[in-house]
């Protein structure tokens, strides 16, 4: 799974945590946890200095300040949930599962995305295990908020809007010495990359549709699994099942798949980035600025190992937009295709999902 993972071809330096789950099966964020721990402590055996790069905003959370102490199901428990809810899914009764979960105990178990099926069968798996529903137990990320809150009140700065972070002295008890970092662009010129990748990621015959002709011909169905709920993935996959049932597509029915695909992409980022300007302990870096000056900063910001870090001028991300200005261009921006600019540029691809797919 190449395209949707960005899978680097040359690894100059070691990667860690690639391809290590085949599709068809669920990853949690308490997997990601144990396997990026253990990959840091074997990194910092080896005398090397890991860097944790991504963009899933509770994966990093929990990497950072800990897991939640919620109990792991024993064997016999996982097997009477899988057997109480497999008959529901294999029917698409979310909503009577999502109901049954509620009356064992889990009243927000109504809040889940449609079609978790993972994260319903992990809530009824808590319960049946503690009597407890997920929400009762603490979350490590919590016991930090007031020195995070404390910090705020101490700086003469408004973190929430500055792109300088909380140092890494002001938060005690952590595992390890972290500097984080959260690099993006103005917000237009984001969006625009953002669409050209979509277009990149269905360019050639290896692209993200082979791959979701793929998981599908593996059995899988769109939003049923952590792979097939991905952004890309999952649109992809419901256009090619749509595809195969009216023997192919027409243009109109690609530019809509592509439209809503780098739509989805778009809000992601958007949600990315409130997420993250709500994570005091990131310091906001411009990627839209030469690269050689960001990473020798970061890379001095490492060496130092200063209490106090400043994000030069030069450098500084906004974590808000400034002006009316701005607002107003985001408001209007319309997507221009760079490759699939007319239904000539789909030809190639329509063959191919008339004759593959």
């Amino acid at each position: 799974m190449q395209w949707l993972t960005c899978c680097p071809l040359l690894q100059e330096v070691r990667h860690h945590l690639l391809d290590i789950v085949h599709p068809s099966e669920e990853y949690s964020v308490g997997q990601f946890y144990e396997d990026a721990r253990q990959a840091t402590r074997d990194i910092l055996d080896s005398g090397h200095v890991p860097i944790v790069a991504g963009g899933t905003g509770l994966y990093l959370r929990w990497f950072i300040y800990g897991k939640p102490d919620v109990p792991k199901a024993c064997l016999e428990i996982t097997s009477e949930v899988h057997a109480q809810l497999e008959d529901y899914q294999q029917k698409g009764y979310w909503d009577a599962a999502v109901q049954l979960v509620v009356e064992a105990g889990d009243q927000k178990a109504q809040s889940l995305a449609t079609n978790d099926w993972y994260r319903l069968r992990r809530s009824l798996e808590i319960i049946k295990s503690s009597g407890l529903p997920p929400s009762a137990f603490q979350i490590p990320y919590d016991s930090f908020k007031d020195q995070l809150n404390s910090a705020v009140a101490n700086c003469s700065c408004d973190l929430s809007s500055s792109s300088n972070g909380v140092q890494e002295g002001q938060l005690k008890d952590l595992d390890y010495n972290f500097i984080c970092f959260f690099l993006s662009s103005q917000r237009l010129d984001l969006y625009r990359s953002i669409d050209f990748r979509c277009e990149d990621m269905l360019t050639g015959s290896d692209g993200i549709l082979s791959e979701a002709k793929w998981l599908l011909d593996i059995g899988l169905l769109p939003n049923t699994n952590s792979a097939t709920r991905a952004i890309g993935y999952r649109q992809a996959m419901d256009y090619l099942l749509k595809c195969r049932e009216q023997g192919g597509s027409s243009a109109k029915d690609f530019f809509a798949f592509l439209s809503e695909f780098q739509k989805a992409s778009r809000n992601f980022a958007k949600k990315q980035m409130t997420w993250f300007r709500n994570e005091l302990i990131y310091h906001w870096l411009d990627a839209s600025k030469p690269l050689d000056k960001v990473l020798n900063f970061i890379h001095d910001a490492y060496q130092s190992q200063s209490s106090s870090l400043m994000v030069p001028e030069s450098l500084r991300m906004k974590k808000d937009l400034s002006n009316r200005r701005e607002v107003a261009e985001l408001k209007a921006y319309r997507t221009r295709n760079r490759y699939f600019a007319t239904r000539e540029d789909c030809a190639d691809l329509l063959t191919w999902i008339r004759t593959e797919v």
